[in-house]
């Protein structure tokens, strides 16, 4: 119990606050900070419900939110832990091309380039940074069935993945989001999202292998981390001949 309470301390919840919340956000808290690293196993419920100092049914609410948000994950008969991102996260939480018929499939990824550049003046509205400021620029081309499917140009600003190069990008064992969060402790939880119809730009074109001015959908996504801080900016250019996006949606 003492250990538990170096990790932890009492939840005071400030006013009009549920108590689970403040559960929640002291969780929260402690991934963030590091003092549960990702992969990390909760404590059991007992002893993590007295070192926060509420009921253990207060700490379930609060752990069931964090579930319902892929910040952590209940393995049967083997407790529940901070969730890292596997490429099934990754295809059922970030990736949301599927074919007509409802065929899912994880996407083959390959990096068409990789370069310093600077960042837009989209990218830098949506990361709160300066046009201009340095950035990482890497494409992407995203193979379905074997297809080149998505065109993916992602804005990274250096000042947050100071050490990436093009062969630890290229090189990397898992998903993108697992190198930010193994390598550079960003932890991607949410993303924002705004889809419309656009032509194909010759640059798109090229990458797919499509006609220039064909039509496409084209997805602007801001990547956020804890605070809903953004850590990354990306442009997603699909071709909807046989694909879909699909989005599942759920009422609060």
């Amino acid at each position: 119990m003492r250990a538990m309470s170096l990790l932890f301390d009492p939840v005071g919840a400030e006013p009009g606050m549920p108590r689970y919340r403040a559960v929640k956000r002291a969780l929260l808290g402690a991934i963030e900070d590091g003092r549960l690293a990702p992969g990390a196993v909760l404590p059991s419920e007992a002893p993590l419900a007295a070192a926060f100092g509420v009921s253990i049914g207060t700490l379930r609410q609060a752990v069931g939110e964090l579930v319902a948000e892929h910040v952590l994950l209940r393995r049967q008969g083997r407790g529940t832990f901070v969730a890292t991102h596997s490429p099934e996260r990754f295809l059922f939480q970030f990736f949301h091309v599927e074919r007509a018929d409802g065929h899912r499939e994880a996407p083959v990824v390959e990096t068409v380039s990789f370069a310093r550049g600077r960042l837009d003046d989209d990218a830098a509205e949506a990361l709160g940074a300066r046009p201009g400021d340095p950035a990482w620029l890497i494409e992407n081309r995203l193979l379905l069935q074997g297809r080149a499917i998505v065109h993916d140009r992602l804005q990274l600003p250096m000042a947050l993945y100071r050490g990436l190069t093009e062969k630890r990008f290229r090189e990397r064992p898992g998903t993108i989001y697992r190198l930010f969060q193994d390598a550079f402790g960003i932890t991607v939880l949410r993303a924002q999202e705004r889809a419309r119809a656009v032509a194909a730009s010759s640059e798109t074109a090229r990458v797919l292998g499509v006609a220039l001015g064909a039509p496409v959908l084209e997805l602007r996504r801001t990547a956020l981390s804890f605070g809903d801080k953004p850590v990354e900016y990306r442009v997603s250019t699909v071709l909807t001949g046989v694909h879909e996006y699909v989005q599942n949606l759920s009422r609060a």
